[in-house]
C-alpha cells in the first residue's frame, strides 16, 4: 500500500500526475505485430477549429472506454489520432482573421491536442498525422494518378450543384434538403468542368457487401446506403422527338409493361433539352422562368407526395415508339436529374404523380391495366391504378397478367433493338473538384498539344503554395499565382498549365484509417500491416455521415483493393452511431443540440477546472447510452462528482483493512451473512459490467452497478465484514470503474498496494 494519499480527493493533481506517467511509459503505444489479438478502436477524427465541444469530448470518450476495456482484456489495441484538416473553414477563417490556413490549422491543431490529452484518452500519439501534411496528400496524388490510370477517375463538363456562400462545387451527397451541407446555402445548379470518381462503378458491390455489415452497423445507417445506392431494374429506350431528325430523349422506367399508356413526357428543369426544345419551339421565356424557379426550391421537397405538381410546356412533341402515339414534352417540378436519365414517360392512370399532373393540365389518360374484378374507364377514375391486373389497349400484349407482360415487353423492345433491359442506380458519379484553395491540388496538367496529362509519380507532390492574402472569388485563387500554373508539359516539354482545382476534403477522410496502421511509410499504405490491423473493430461517428464518409470509405477501400495495395473489403467492422449533446436553449426552452448560436453551450474546460476529467467523463457515460442524445444536467455533473468523492472516501479511509491482506481468493461456501452477500454482489457486478461493455456498449448500466457494489462495500463495512472480502470488492471496483474514470482508479489501485498500472 501506498504510504501517503491525501484524504481530500485533489482531482488536478491525480490526473496531470496519472497523464504524464501514461506518456511516459508509453502505455498506448500500439505494436504491429503481437502474439495478443489485436483491436482496432477508431473515432472520426476530428476538423481543428481550435477548440473542443462536449460533442467531441463524449465521442472520444466512448472510444476511450471501449479501448481501454480492450486493453484489460488482453488485446493489442490500435486507438489513434489525427486531424481532418483540409476544407473551408481554415480557408474562411483566413480570409476573415487576415491568417495563413497552415498557421492557423497548426495552432488550432496545438490547442486541441492539449485538450484531448486532459481527457487522459489512451492514444497512440506516435501515430499522428494532420491530412495537410505535404507527406500526407503527396501520397494522396499518388493514388489518384494510380486511380486515373485505371479509369477510376474522369473529367467532364456537367451540371453540378454550386454553393454561392461557399464558392465552389458539391458532391450530391453534400446537398441536404437543397442547402449546402456546411453553410445552409441554397445550392443552386451551375455547368462547369470538374473531375469525377466512378463511384458507381462499385454501386451494385457497395449495395451486395451492406449484407456483411448487418449485425455490426446500425440498420438505420444501412437502410440510409441501401436508399442512396438505390437500384432498380427495368428498361432503357428512346422516345424520338418530332421533326428534330436524329434527337431523342432517353427514359428508363420500372414500368414497361405501362408504355402502350405513356401519353406525355416529364423533363427534369435540370435537363439539358429543357431549353433547347423550348428554344426551337418559341417557347424559350417561359420554360426559362419555370426553370429557374424550380431549382430555386427544395429537391427533396419537390419528391413529395404533398407537393402540388407544377409543368410547363416546352412546345416540343415525342412518338411513343411501340404505338407512335404524339406525346407533348413537358418540364414538371417532381422530375429530378438524379434519377434515372432525367427524363419520366408518363403514364397518368397508372402513376399517381402523372395522374395529378394530367389532371392539372388536361393532358391524355389511357388504361393499360385492370385490376381484377374491375373495369376502369379514364373519365371517371379518381386516383391512379399502380397495383396489378390484365393488361388492355397494348396490342399483341393485351390479356396478359402485368408481371408476365413486363418480361415480354422488354424481350420485345430488345428484339426490335427500341430498347434494352438495364439496371438503374439513384447513386451518381462523386465530384470531387473544389474551387478553394486549402485542398490538395490535383496533379495533372494541361497542354494545348498534348490535351490533359497526368504528372509522373516522380514529379510528385505538387506542393500547396502558399498565399499571403486570400478572398473568395468564385474560383480557385491557385488560378492567379504564375509561378504555381505555369509548368512545363511532362510529355512534350511544351508551356502547359496545372489544374488548379483542389480536391474535395471528403477525399482524405475516405482513407485515413488505412494510413493509421503505418503512418511513416514512404508509399500510401503497407500491405502487411494494414492486413495486420484491419478492419477497424470498432468505428465510432456521427449518423450525419451515413451517405457521405461513411460511403465514400467502403468506395476507397474496395478501390485500392483492385489497385493491389490491400486485402480488404470493408473498412469499418462495427458502427456506433453516437448521440447529440443537448441542452436547453435559454430563448426556447426546449431542449436542443448544444450550438453557440443558441446560447446553450458548455465549455469542457471549465468543466475540467471544476470537477476533473473523470467527473466528466463519467457523467456523459452514465447520463445515456451512447447511441441516445444526452440531455445535459449540472445536477448529474454533481452526482457524478460526490460518487467519486465517495469512492475516494471510502477507500482511503479504510487502510487498515485493507492493508496486509492476503489477495488470495477466498472460498465462497466459507462465508455466511454480510460476507456472503458482498462475495456475491462482487461476482454479479464483474459479470453485469463486462455483459454491458461487451455485448452492447451500455456504460450507463455498467456505471450503475458499479454503483451498486460500492453501496453494498458502505453497507458491509459497516457490519465488520470480513477483510479478504472486502478487499476483493475494492480491487473490483477499481478495476471495473478504470475505463471510466481512469485516474482515480490508478492513484486507489496504488493505494491499496499495487506495484503496477491497473492496465
Amino acid at each position: 500500500m501506498s504510504d501517503q494519499i491525501d484524504k481530500i480527493y485533489d482531482f488536478q493533481k491525480i490526473e496531470k500526475q496519472w497523464q504524464d506517467i501514461w506518456d511516459k511509459e508509453g502505455f498506448f503505444l500500439a505494436k504491429d505485430q503481437s502474439e495478443k489479438e489485436k483491436f482496432y478502436c477508431l473515432e472520426m477524427f476530428p476538423y481543428p477549429s481550435g477548440r473542443i465541444h462536449m460533442g467531441h469530448v463524449r465521442n472520444y470518450v466512448i472510444g476511450d472506454v471501449i479501448a481501454r476495456y480492450k486493453i484489460l482484456r488482453g488485446f493489442n489495441v490500435l486507438h489513434p489520432m489525427g486531424w481532418d484538416a483540409f476544407g473551408l473553414p481554415a480557408e474562411n477563417a483566413a480570409i476573415k482573421h487576415g491568417i495563413e490556413p497552415s498557421k492557423w490549422t497548426y495552432e488550432n491543431i496545438s490547442s486541441m491536442r492539449v485538450q484531448l490529452k486532459k481527457l487522459g484518452l489512451s492514444y497512440d500519439w506516435t501515430r499522428e498525422f494532420a491530412t495537410c501534411d505535404l507527406q500526407y496528400y503527396s501520397l494522396e496524388q499518388k493514388l489518384f494518378l494510380k486511380m486515373l490510370d485505371k479509369n477510376l477517375v474522369y473529367r467532364k463538363k456537367s451540371l453540378v450543384n454550386w454553393c454561392p456562400e461557399c464558392e465552389t462545387v458539391l458532391a450530391n451527397e453534400q446537398v441536404e434538403t437543397g442547402s449546402c451541407w456546411r453553410c445552409d446555402s441554397e445550392v443552386v445548379f451551375k455547368e462547369m468542368n470538374g473531375w469525377f470518381f466512378r463511384i458507381t462503378n462499385y454501386a451494385q458491390e457497395l449495395l451486395d457487401d451492406i449484407k456483411t455489415l448487418q449485425g455490426g452497423w446500425p440498420d438505420r445507417v444501412l437502410s440510409m446506403q441501401k436508399n442512396w445506392i438505390g437500384r432498380s431494374e427495368g428498361v432503357e429506350l428512346d422516345f424520338p422527338v418530332e421533326r428534330e431528325e436524329g434527337k431523342f430523349i432517353r427514359v428508363f422506367t420500372t414500368r414497361q409493361d405501362t408504355l402502350f399508356g405513356a401519353t406525355f413526357i416529364s423533363l427534369a428543369p435540370e435537363h439539358p433539352l429543357c431549353l433547347e426544345l423550348a428554344s426551337s419551339n418559341g417557347r424559350y421565356d417561359e420554360v426559362n422562368e419555370f426553370v429557374k424557379r424550380i431549382l430555386r426550391e427544395d429537391r427533396i421537397a419537390r419528391t413529395s407526395e404533398d407537393i402540388e405538381k407544377e409543368g410547363v410546356f416546352t412546345g416540343a412533341y415525342a412518338s411513343n415508339p411501340l404505338n407512335g402515339r404524339k406525346m407533348p414534352v413537358y418540364v414538371a417540378n417532381f422530375v429530378l436529374m438524379e434519377y434515372g436519365t432525367g427524363a419520366v414517360m408518363a403514364v397518368p392512370t397508372h402513376d399517381q404523380r402523372d395522374f395529378e399532373f394530367a389532371s392539372k393540365y388536361n393532358l391524355e389518360l389511357v388504361v393499360v391495366i385492370q385490376p381484377d374484378g374491375e373495369i376502369l374507364e379514364p373519365s371517371s377514375m379518381e386516383c391512379a391504378h399502380e397495383g396489378h391486373g390484365t393488361m388492355v389497349n397494348s396490342g399483341t400484349f393485351s390479356g396478359l397478367d402485368n408481371e408476365t407482360a413486363k418480361i415480354r415487353i422488354a424481350e420485345y423492345l430488345e428484339e426490335k433493338k427500341i430498347g434494352k433491359r438495364t439496371v438503374n442506380f439513384k447513386l451518381k458519379d462523386w465530384g470531387i473538384s473544389r474551387q478553394r484553395y486549402w485542398g490538395a491540388p490535383i496533379p495533372v496538367v494541361y497542354c494545348d498539344t498534348c490535351g490533359m496529362v497526368p504528372l509522373k509519380e516522380k514529379d510528385l507532390p505538387v506542393v500547396l503554395p502558399e498565399i499571403e492574402k486570400l478572398t473568395v472569388i468564385g474560383r480557385s485563387p491557385l488560378a492567379d499565382i504564375s509561378e504555381f500554373v505555369e509548368i512545363s508539359c511532362p510529355c512534350c516539354g511544351g508551356v502547359a498549365r496545372r489544374d488548379t482545382d483542389t480536391l474535395d476534403t471528403f477525399v482524405e477522410s475516405s482513407w485515413y484509417f488505412l494510413r493509421y496502421a503505418c503512418p511513416d511509410e514512404k508509399e500510401p499504405v503497407n500491405y502487411e500491416k494494414v492486413s495486420y490491423w484491419l478492419p477497424v473493430d470498432q468505428y465510432i461517428g456521427g449518423i450525419e455521415h451515413a451517405v457521405m464518409h461513411l460511403l465514400y470509405a467502403r468506395f476507397f477501400t474496395k478501390v485500392l483493393r483492385d489497385l493491389d495495395l490491400i486485402k480488404l473489403d470493408e473498412p469499418f467492422k462495427k458502427l456506433l452511431t453516437q448521440g447529440m449533446v443537448c441542452k436547453e436553449n435559454p430563448a426556447t426552452g426546449r431542449s436542443e443540440k448544444m450550438s453557440k448560436s443558441k446560447g446553450n453551450v458548455v465549455d469542457p474546460d471549465k468543466l475540467l477546472e471544476k470537477y476533473g476529467t473523470d467527473t466528466v467523463r463519467l457523467f456523459c457515460l452514465f447520463a445515456a447510452p451512447p447511441e441516445k442524445d444526452l440531455e445535459w444536467s449540472d445536477d448529474g455533473v454533481e452526482g457524478a462528482f460526490r460518487f467519486l468523492k465517495r469512492l475516494w472516501k471510502k477507500v482511503v479511509s479504510s487502510p487498515g483493512k485493507i492493508s496486509n491482506v492476503s489477495c488470495e481468493e477466498i472460498s465462497f461456501n466459507d462465508l455466511s451473512g454480510i460476507d456472503k452477500d458482498l462475495y456475491r454482489k462482487t461476482d454479479w457486478a464483474i459479470k453485469k459490467v463486462t455483459e454491458d461493455i461487451e455485448d452492447s456498449y451500455h456504460f450507463n448500466t455498467a456505471i450503475s452497478a458499479v454503483m451498486e457494489l460500492v453501496n453494498q462495500i458502505y453497507h458491509s463495512d459497516k457490519e465488520d465484514c470480513n477483510n479478504i472480502v472486502l478487499q476483493r470488492a475494492i480491487r473490483t471496483v477499481l478495476v471495473l470503474i478504470s475505463p471510466f474514470a481512469p485516474h482515480i482508479a490508478e492513484e486507489l489501485w496504488k493505494f491499496i498496494g499495487a506495484e503496477e498500472s491497473i492496465l
